[in-house]
């Protein structure tokens, strides 16, 4: 299967996140965590769905679409942190950018 940016972003989930631009100045340690945090949930929605696009883990059928992207969300809605992948991003943004802490 190749991956490329038609099958990792879709228009269904950036809606779900409603991502938004986040001013510098008025960002503080609480916000950024938050965004590294919605990042990595992304980041793990994301793979779940190409890694089981082809698979039958919710049976056959029309529903069986909206119970798989029913399942990778609560997955990566209750995974984050667990990668580390917010963490880093937190470190290196909080270091690099002055945020108060």
């Amino acid at each position: 299967m190749e991956i490329n940016s038609s099958n990792l972003v879709d228009a269904n989930t950036l809606n779900q996140k409603k991502f938004q631009a986040v001013d510098p100045k008025t960002l503080n340690d609480e916000r950024l965590k938050e965004v590294c945090d919605d990042f990595e949930s992304f980041f793990i929605n994301q793979i779940m769905n190409v890694s089981l696009k082809d698979t039958k883990v919710a049976g056959e059928g029309a529903g069986s679409d909206i119970i798989k992207s029913m399942y990778t969300q609560a997955i990566s809605d209750n995974s984050t942190g667990s990668l580390g992948i917010s963490t880093m991003l937190y470190e290196y943004l909080s270091e690099n950018n002055g945020i108060k802490k």
